[in-house]
């Protein structure tokens, strides 16, 4: 079976999520970066997916950094490199018979790069759908599971009170 990988272009997904539009256009990064993580991180352990969150250097100026938080390889590009750029090397580099890679951004030319290198893509909105998805079916799995403290006794309720009311007739 192929490994699954899922490189995300980070500023487009905070910039078209409706989670993370209201932070991103007030100029609030950080909260929304790390809402963007923390849904993604989710996303990866619970479907077993490595994800790889790239974003732009532009608004956080320096070289490049790299760092694994939330379950997620989180990449802060060069000083004078895109997301979009690093993530087409990066595509063309994992795509091998191994690893089946998707590409998440709504960056149409991108979209098309990493296509034409053998990358499957998904837009922002595609991701942000299919996450809300795997809550909603993690969520009702949990209410579904009975989660119920076990009995000290070897008899039901029913059968205590049954005893119980025997013994209040003799």
């Amino acid at each position: 079976m192929k490994e699954k990988m899922l490189l995300v272009d980070g500023y487009n997904m905070i910039a078209f999520w409706q989670s993370t539009k209201q932070a991103f256009r007030q100029g609030k990064l950080d909260v929304a970066r790390s809402i963007l993580l923390d849904k993604l991180s989710n996303y990866a352990s619970f479907e077993q997916i490595q994800v790889i969150c790239v974003f732009d250097a532009q608004h956080v100026p320096g070289l490049r950094q790299r760092y694994d938080a939330y379950n997620v390889t989180v990449i802060f590009t060069e000083e004078d490199e895109t997301a979009d750029s690093y993530i087409e090397k990066l595509s063309a580099q994992l795509n091998q018979q191994s690893k089946l890679v998707y590409v998440a951004t709504s960056d149409l030319n991108e979209q098309w790069v990493v296509f034409s290198q053998g990358a499957l893509r998904v837009s922002a909105r595609e991701l942000e759908k299919e996450i809300q998805d795997v809550k909603k079916n993690l969520d009702g799995f949990l209410s579904e599971t009975e989660l119920y403290t076990p009995r000290l006794t070897p008899w039901s309720q029913g059968q205590t009170q049954t005893l119980r009311n025997l013994m209040d007739d003799l």
